[in-house]
C-alpha cells in the first residue's frame, strides 16, 4: 500500500498529498473527541447515559435531559473545545515558525497580551457590559504582538530575535497584569483572578457563537498556509530561494495565532500551556509536516481542555475548579522537561 494518497483537481489549481498513516491517526483523535465530549456531557450531578446524551443531540430525549444537555452542560463543553483547538492550532504555528519546541502563544506573550487588556476591562471599564471582553482581549493581543514584531525587525524577522522579544515582551505583560490586579478593588480583583485561572464555567451558547467564526476562518486558512511554514522550516535562504515571500507569510502567520489565541482567551481566560503540549503530542503521532500537524494539534487541544474541564467539574465536586489550573499542573512539569531535553542545543 502506498504511503501517500494523492489529491487533484482539473477545475482548480489545489493538489497535495495525504499521509494515510496521519489520516488515520486524525480520525482515531476525532473519535477520541467525540466520546470525550458526549461522556463530558453526561457527567455531573444528574448523570445521563452517553445513548440519552445522542439521543438529545439528535432531537430527542426527555425535556429534562435536553435541558440539562443544551443549555447547561453542552455550551461550557462546546465552548472548551473551541478553545482548544484554538490555543492547539496558534501553538503548532508558533512552534514551526519559529522553529522552537519551546515556543506558544503563552510563553512567547500573546496571551499576555490579551491577559493585559481582559484585566484592564475588568478593573477599570465600570458600566460596560462584560460581553465586550472578547474585543478586548483581541485587541490586547493584536497590539502586543506588533509591538513585538516591530521591535524583532532588522532587516526582517528572524525566528531567534521574535522568540527572544516575545519572551520578554511576555514578562513585562505579566508584571503589568499583577500590578493592574494589586491596585484595582478588592470585589474586581477576585473576578479578574478567576478569569486569569483560565475557566470555562458558565459559558453559554453566546460564548460558543462568539468562538465559533473564528475558529471556522483561520483553522482552514493555517492549513492552507500550512505549506509556506513547511518552506519556511528550511530556513529563510531557502524558503525565499523557493519562491516563498517568508516575511509577509510569517507576518499572516502570527496575525492567525493572534486570533486564534486571542479569541480562545478571551473566552476561556488564560488556560496555559495547551499551545505547548498539544503540538508535540500531535507531532508524536502524524509527524511534523504542518497539513497533518494542525488537525491534529486542533483535536489534541480540544481533547486537553475537554478532559481538564471534566477533571475540573468531577475531581471535586461540589467544588468547581478551573480547567486551567490542570493544563498548568501537565504543563509546567513538561516544559522544564523540554528545558532539560534542550539544554545543549
Amino acid at each position: 500500500m502506498k504511503k501517500y494518497m494523492t489529491f487533484r483537481t482539473s477545475k482548480l489549481p489545489i493538489s497535495f498529498l495525504i499521509d494515510r498513516k496521519a489520516l488515520l491517526l486524525t480520525l482515531v483523535l476525532a473519535l477520541l473527541l467525540f466520546v470525550a465530549v458526549v461522556v463530558s456531557t453526561g457527567l455531573g450531578t444528574m448523570f445521563i447515559a452517553p445513548l440519552d446524551v445522542l439521543s438529545v443531540l439528535f432531537g430527542g430525549g426527555s425535556p429534562g435531559d435536553q435541558l440539562v444537555v443544551l443549555n447547561l452542560r453542552l455550551p461550557r463543553i462546546l465552548v472548551a473545545l473551541l478553545v482548544g483547538i484554538g490555543l492547539g492550532v496558534s501553538g503548532a504555528i508558533m512552534q514551526s515558525l519559529i522553529r522552537n519546541p519551546l515556543a506558544s502563544p503563552d510563553i512567547i506573550g500573546i496571551t499576555g497580551g490579551a491577559s493585559v487588556a481582559a484585566v484592564a476591562f475588568f478593573t477599570m471599564v465600570e458600566g460596560v457590559s462584560i460581553h465586550y471582553v472578547p474585543f478586548a482581549a483581541i485587541v490586547g493581543a493584536a497590539i502586543v504582538t506588533l509591538l513585538i514584531y516591530v521591535l524583532a525587525w532588522k532587516n526582517g524577522v528572524t525566528p531567534l530575535r521574535l522568540v527572544l522579544v516575545g519572551v520578554g515582551i511576555g514578562a513585562a505583560m505579566s508584571a503589568l497584569t499583577t500590578l493592574l490586579i494589586v491596585t484595582a478593588p478588592i470585589q474586581l480583583t477576585a473576578r479578574s483572578m478567576i478569569w486569569l485561572s483560565g475557566t470555562v464555567y458558565g459559558s453559554s451558547w453566546q460564548n460558543v457563537w462568539t468562538l465559533l467564526p473564528w475558529t471556522l476562518v483561520f483553522v482552514p486558512l493555517s492549513i492552507i498556509f500550512a505549506r509556506s511554514i513547511n518552506a519556511q522550516q528550511l530556513g529563510d535562504e531557502v524558503a525565499t530561494g523557493i519562491g516563498n515571500p517568508v516575511h509577509r507569510h510569517r507576518f499572516l502567520l502570527l496575525m492567525f495565532c493572534v486570533a486564534l489565541a486571542g479569541s480562545a482567551v478571551a473566552v476561556g481566560g488564560a488556560i496555559g500551556f495547551v499551545g505547548l503540549l498539544a503540538p508535540h503530542i500531535a507531532r508524536k503521532l502524524v509527524g511534523s509536516a504542518l497539513g497533518a500537524l494542525i488537525p491534529a494539534a486542533a483535536l489534541c487541544g480540544g481533547l486537553l481542555v475537554v478532559l481538564a474541564d471534566l477533571i475540573g467539574r468531577m475531581a471535586f465536586a461540589p467544588l468547581d475548579v478551573p480547567a486551567g489550573i490542570f493544563t498548568a499542573a501537565i504543563g509546567a512539569p513538561f516544559f522544564i522537561f523540554l528545558l532539560y531535553k534542550h539544554r545543549n542545543r
